[in-house]
């Protein structure tokens, strides 16, 4: 981002992850509770990074091994006459997808048990800053209506 920004920027979508990274901004006078907010947001995002990373590795892997297994399985070879990839149809695909999940649970629930306590702690933080921010604006707003 250019220097003279005031926000954070989203990049594009990561290839491995699909998740769009975020540049947060530091605005050069952070405080020390804002600066706890921004370090857990940026945690947070990369916990998010490499969970969705490894996750959609693993899924593409285990599909194009699905994949063949059960195009060997028919005599078929990855690609048909044409050179086209051979695919499966929809309801062979959710034999699939019903088994990556099941054998994926309880990575998922842990990942949602993670990633809400993340955001409990983001959110918690942030009402902190609003908190503290608005305690501020009072006290230059009171101080100018005394002068």
């Amino acid at each position: 981002p250019p220097a003279h920004s005031h926000s954070d920027w989203i990049g594009p979508p990561d290839k491995l992850s699909n998740l769009r990274p975020v540049i947060f901004y530091v605005p050069p006078e952070e405080s020390a509770l804002e600066r706890r907010l921004r370090e857990a947001r940026q945690e947070a995002q990369a916990s998010n990074q490499r969970f969705w990373a490894r996750h959609n590795r693993a899924f593409r892997q285990e599909k194009e091994e699905f994949i063949y297994s059960r195009l060997k399985a028919k005599g078929l070879e990855m690609r048909d006459e044409s050179g086209q990839k051979a695919t499966l149809n929809a309801e062979e695909m959710a034999d699939f997808y019903k088994d990556f999940l099941s054998k994926n649970l309880k990575k998922h629930l842990q990942y949602n048990r993670d990633w809400y306590k993340r955001n409990f702690r983001i959110t918690f933080l942030m009402g902190q800053v609003a908190l503290v921010r608005a305690l501020r604006w009072l006290r230059r707003r009171k101080k100018n209506v005394e002068q």
